[in-house]
C-alpha cells in the first residue's frame, strides 16, 4: 500500500499532519449489524456457516452497511463542535481510515484496547467489530493510561488465517491478506491465493470471527450499520449478474463502491471458481458456467476475462 510509505513520518507525528496539533482524541464505534444473534458466539457461527455455502458470496460484516467512514466522521464531528460549545473554540480535525494516521496504535495508548496478535485493536467489553475515529486537537489534553494485553498463549487468529498472512505476532503480511487482495490490490489476485480466498468476494473476518474476544462484541444500536439486501446470503451468480449501472446504484454510500465494478467481478469470478471445485449442486453450477460464459470474450477488461477464463478451467 503505496501510500503508506508516500507520507513517510507523518503517520507518527501527528503535529506534522495536522501543524497545532498537541493531543489526540480517540474514539471507537461498534457495528456488528443489530440483525446478527445477539447470544454470544452464535454471530460468529453464523459468519463461519457462510463459508459452507460455496455458491454465496460472503461480504466482510463492516461493509454491508453505510460506509462508516461518513457515519464516524460526522459523529466525530458533532463531538468537536459539542465540545467547543463547552470551552469555546479550539483547533481541531477529526479522521477515520481517511489519512496517514496510525489508528489502532493512538487507540492503543490511549486505553481504548491492546493490538492483538493479528494486529487489530481488541477490548475486553467490545472484543474487535468496532470502527476507530479521532480527533487532533490543539488542546493540552491529560493522557489516559493503555490498557494491558489479553490474549496470553492464544493464536487463533494465526492458525485460522486462510493465506498465513499473520506471519508472526503482531505482524501482518499484507500482499498475503484476503482483505488486501480483494479491496486495495488493483491487479491480477496471485494464483497461489485464488483457492484460499473460497467464496469471500469483499474483505475476510476470520481472523475476527476466530477470536475468542468477540463473544462481547456488540451490536450496533445505529440503522446505518443494518446489512442491506443483496449483500448478505446471495447467490455468487446474481452479484456477478449486475451491470455497472446496478453496482453502482446498490453500492451508493457503501464502502465497496470504492474498489468499483471491475475489481467487483475480478472478485466474484474467484470466488465462482472456487465454488466450482468445490462441487457446488448441478443446478448451481449450471447457472456459475453460464454467468461466467456471459463475459468470458466480451467483456472489455483484460483483468476480468483473465479471472473468467481461471474460474472456467476449475470445472474442467
Amino acid at each position: 500500500m503505496d501510500y503508506m510509505a508516500a507520507h513517510g513520518l507523518k503517520r507518527a507525528r501527528p503535529a506534522e499532519l495536522v501543524p497545532g496539533t498537541v493531543s489526540v482524541i480517540t474514539a471507537r464505534m461498534d457495528y456488528l449489524p443489530a440483525s446478527l444473534p445477539a447470544r454470544p458466539h452464535d454471530w460468529q457461527a453464523v459468519e463461519f456457516s457462510r463459508l459452507e455455502r460455496p455458491a454465496e458470496g460472503i461480504v466482510s460484516v463492516y461493509a454491508r452497511g453505510r460506509d462508516y467512514h461518513k457515519v464516524l466522521r460526522g459523529r466525530l464531528q458533532k463531538l468537536a463542535e459539542r465540545i467547543a460549545a463547552e470551552i469555546g473554540p479550539f483547533g481541531h480535525r477529526a479522521f477515520t481510515d481517511s489519512a496517514p494516521v496510525l489508528e489502532a496504535e493512538l487507540a492503543s495508548r490511549s486505553g481504548q484496547g491492546w493490538r492483538g496478535k493479528h494486529t487489530l485493536l481488541l477490548s475486553r467489553e467490545a472484543g474487535s467489530m468496532f470502527f476507530l475515529g479521532e480527533i487532533y486537537v490543539d488542546l493540552a489534553l491529560p493522557p489516559s493510561a493503555p490498557a494491558s494485553a489479553h490474549c496470553g498463549s492464544c493464536q487463533a487468529c494465526i492458525d485460522i488465517c486462510p493465506t498465513r498472512a499473520i506471519v508472526a505476532p503482531h505482524r501482518l503480511d499484507a500482499r498475503r491478506c484476503i482483505s488486501y487482495l480483494t479491496i486495495e490490490h488493483a491487479g491480477p489476485i496471485p494464483l497461489e491465493f485464488r483457492a484460499l480466498i473460497g467464496n469471500r468476494i469483499y474483505g475476510c473476518d476470520d481472523c475476527q470471527l476466530a477470536c475468542p474476544w468477540n463473544k462481547f462484541a456488540r451490536r450496533s444500536s445505529l440503522p446505518d450499520f443494518d446489512e442491506r439486501q443483496g449483500l448478505s446470503g446471495q447467490q455468487l451468480a446474481v452479484l456477478f449478474g449486475w451491470t455497472e449501472e446496478e453496482f453502482l446504484r446498490l453500492t451508493e454510500g457503501s464502502p465497496i463502491r470504492r474498489i468499483g465494478h471491475e475489481r467487483w467481478l475480478r472478485n466474484i469470478a474467484v470466488a465462482m471458481g472456487n465454488a466450482l471445485r468445490a462441487g457446488v449442486a448441478p443446478v448451481e453450477a449450471d447457472g456459475i458456467r453460464a454467468s461466467l460464459r456471459a463475459r468470458a470474450a466480451g467483456h472489455p477488461s483484460a483483468l476480468v476475462r483473465e479471472h473468467v477464463l481461471w474460474a472456467l478451467e476449475q470445472s474442467l
